[in-house]
């Protein structure tokens, strides 16, 4: 190992308050050692339940896109303001406090999170968290869940209309996940998960804009309801596909993830996709701050209000020393 590659080790598991991460309890870092099974892979088991609902859905929400204009101006309001609420439930919550653990949330807020999360609708915070470590810990090979090597249409959303690949279950049930258990908003949003949904998901976006002023039912269901919840998904699923297949890769050219502006602004700044798998554990994502990224803002702004803490982050010398050893040569700070 180089001298840089040591400096580097020594830096990048540090928090902004210097406490040191042991990579040995961190299940979000790459194993190098997993091996693919040799011979053909098991065939696919299309859920035909999870196809019909979701081509459902996206009909749905493609109808919704003509009932925008009759929406009035407040129900637009509140359909952006349900998008970035959902949005947080899994950037700011499922993503880096309870995937990554980058930072550390106050009951509160964790509490606002977790029904943020619920808004969203994207399997409850336990089942989101543990396949996300497994997808950075087995990136792109079979016991990732949404494998991109598999192609875009497998990496955004085919991958839920399949059963998981059998090394996706069995790394899943290795890991180690008792900071999920003894979290008690998660295993209370968990036991709780599918009436949690039905209200946070679908029954507020649509009463609120039709109870406060007026909005019809109609149009309530299907613009902050239907179009805004199927947008949120798609944002998500951007960052597992194209943020795997198309930009620039300047921290390391050894991994797929890229730096993608367009996903970093729809899912609200998961886009900085080299960056972060490089350095799973900053709570920023990207060397950037608040720069296209306004879930860093939001853990900023509740760091501020003193709801959260700890935030874990990346020294500049470190990124510039992984850019210059790993990068294809588009690093520039700033």
């Amino acid at each position: 190992m180089t001298e840089t590659e040591v400096l580097e080790k020594k830096q990048q598991h540090k928090s902004s308050n210097g406490d040191v991460l042991a990579e040995a309890n961190r299940d979000d870092v790459f194993d190098h050692t997993y091996k693919e099974k040799e011979g053909p892979k098991p065939a696919s088991t299309i859920v035909w339940k999870n196809v019909i609902l979701m081509a459902v859905l996206h009909i749905g929400a493609l109808y919704g896109v003509f009932v925008v204009p009759s929406a009035s101006s407040r129900t637009l309001i509140w359909s952006v303001l349900c998008f970035l609420i959902s949005a947080l439930g899994i950037t700011a919550g499922a993503h880096r406090l309870w995937s990554h653990r980058s930072y550390k949330a106050s009951l509160p807020l964790r509490i606002f999170l977790g029904f943020a999360n619920s808004m969203a609708f994207q399997n409850d915070i336990f089942e989101w968290a543990r396949d996300h470590r497994v997808h950075h810990k087995y990136s792109e090979t079979d016991a990732d869940p949404h494998n991109a090597v598999r192609g875009f249409f497998f990496a955004h959303i085919g991958w839920l209309l399949v059963r998981k690949h059998p090394d996706v279950i069995e790394k899943g049930r290795k890991l180690e996940l008792t900071d999920l258990y003894a979290d008690k908003v998660v295993m209370f949003q968990r036991k709780h998960y599918k009436m949690s949904v039905l209200i946070m998901c679908f029954f507020v976006p649509m009463v609120v804009p039709w109870y406060f002023w007026g909005e019809s039912l109609w149009v309530a269901y299907f613009v902050p309801s239907l179009l805004r919840y199927t947008l949120v998904l798609n944002a998500t699923w951007l960052v597992n596909s194209a943020a795997h297949m198309w930009g620039n890769r300047p921290y390391d050219t050894n991994i797929n993830p890229r730096e993608n502006k367009f996903v970093a602004f729809s899912a609200i700044g998961e886009g900085f996709h080299n960056y972060h798998h490089s350095f799973p554990f900053d709570y920023a994502t990207s060397e950037f701050g608040c720069k296209l990224n306004l879930t860093t803002c939001f853990i900023d702004f509740m760091c501020f209000l003193g709801l959260a803490k700890d935030r874990k982050r990346v020294s500049r010398e470190t990124v510039k020393a992984r850019a210059q050893r790993t990068g294809d040569g588009s690093h520039r700070s700033g």
